[in-house]
């Protein structure tokens, strides 16, 4: 029975993941930009209603949401895309730092 159970608890967190991985793909957040704010445009009109279905069910009262002075779907990735550019322009920039290093210890050696 001990021995069970380790297998059992790996084979539901396995089970969860990959449905949670499913359902991502399913609803286009894995896929671009614009299958991304799609998704996020459904889910904010999903979401609300819903947990407001469940707090009258269990008697919970949520204060109001607070508002969002800029629209998510404008930033949507922005992180990854200035990372990806500082990469992108990471070997030229090193290569013109090299040069300049180069050239500021020729001129102290002369």
């Amino acid at each position: 029975m001990t021995k069970v159970l380790p297998v059992v608890k790996l084979a539901t967190k396995v089970a969860v993941a990959g449905g949670a991985v499913y359902v991502a793909y399913d609803s286009g957040l894995l896929g671009g930009g614009e299958e991304g704010a799609v998704a996020l445009s459904k889910a904010t009109a999903a979401i609300p209603p819903a947990v407001n279905e469940w707090a009258k069910y269990f008697g919970f009262e949520f204060p109001a949401a607070p508002k969002v002075e800029f629209s998510p779907v404008d930033a949507w990735n922005s992180g990854v895309k200035k990372s990806i550019h500082a990469l992108s322009v990471a070997p030229t920039v090193l290569c013109d730092y090299t040069s300049q290093g180069l050239q500021y210890l020729k001129d102290l050696t002369k």
